[in-house]
């Protein structure tokens, strides 16, 4: 089994004041774009949710609320990922060798001042803009957290690393924003309705079938350095097949509810659609070598995007309803 050595995989340092768009370019690949991607959505999402189903208006101060609570999450979300890139630098050097601290292009101190400044920066941020969103955020900093770092490091244990991932994703910001959305845009906690709920559920669903993905084309790394997943334990092939399904079964359900317990979604709206990315999942999927790393990270960044339609599909169902 290769290793790439520290030698090998390293760069001369990038700094912001010598080379700002190099290190700019490196600081997006710091954040994991597709992370950043998927928050900035469930951010914007939620909140045409709670405009929509809350009878509330788009004005100066709604969206100076939706800006405040985006850039709070995106310093939480750089925060989460860029502790986990510090405790795992030497793991990244083989699954992950593009990254910023395995490729030497930051140095672990230039890291950790950005995961702590941005860590703070997101706890103030939404502290001065409403108790739900702190409560938030301060749940998702304190998972991501215990989910890196020695000695809890959650990560470790497939159930646990997975609980992770799909209850801050799933649960924590979707219910988190609508409650935030909904008390500073009506004045009023509102409770969420069933198509918060039915979002929550699938994003939850679907996140856990992300969770377990997303192993596969680390193994070789996590194999190396104790990392027990999913993927070690039950092969490729099974965890391929059960994240497919897994994924099926969100589409199929959502379907059912737009079709029974929704109707303040459009339902023909949110069925069509849904079929037609649930036909592209399994279209996408036959092609896939198991055997081919390439191949199985492309997959992985397929189902990321089929994750970032459905934050643009129902808040648009819930508009047209």
């Amino acid at each position: 089994m290769s290793q790439i050595s520290p030698q090998t995989s390293t760069r001369s340092q990038i700094t912001p004041f010598e080379q700002p768009a190099k290190w700019l370019y490196s600081f997006w690949k710091f954040s994991r774009p597709h992370t950043i991607i998927g928050t900035s959505l469930s951010v914007f999402a939620l909140y045409v949710i709670a405009i929509a189903t809350t009878g509330s208006h788009f004005t100066v101060v709604s969206l100076e609320q939706l800006v405040g609570a985006w850039i709070a999450c995106l310093c939480g979300n750089v925060y989460i990922v860029g502790l986990n890139q510090l405790e795992d630098v030497e793991i990244d050097r083989i699954n992950k060798p593009h990254l910023p601290i395995a490729a030497g292009e930051f140095s672990r101190r230039q890291a950790q001042l950005i995961v702590g400044i941005l860590g703070i920066l997101a706890l103030l941020l939404a502290g001065l803009l409403g108790l739900w969103l702190l409560l938030m955020v301060s749940i998702s900093l304190a998972l991501g957290t215990a989910y890196s770092l020695p000695p809890i490091r959650l990560k470790r244990f497939p159930f646990w690393a997975s609980f992770c991932i799909y209850t801050v994703r799933g649960v924590i910001v979707n219910l988190g924003l609508f409650l935030h959305f909904s008390d500073r845009l009506s004045g009023n906690v509102v409770f969420p309705p069933a198509p918060v709920w039915a979002l929550t559920l699938f994003i939850v669903v679907f996140t856990f079938a992300i969770a377990i993905f997303k192993d596969i084309p680390d193994m070789e790394g996590d194999k190396q350095y104790n990392i027990t997943t999913f993927t070690i334990q039950l092969g490729k092939p099974v965890v391929f097949n059960l994240a497919r399904w897994v994924i099926t079964v969100c589409y199929l359900a959502m379907i059912l509810a737009a079709l029974l317990i929704l109707p303040s979604v459009n339902p023909i709206f949110l069925v069509v659609t849904n079929l037609l990315a649930l036909g592209l999942l399994w279209w996408r999927s036959l092609s896939v070598d198991l055997q081919d790393k390439s191949a199985i990270a492309q997959f992985y960044q397929f189902i990321w995007k089929l994750f970032f339609l459905e934050y643009l599909i129902f808040p648009v169902a819930c508009l047209l309803a």
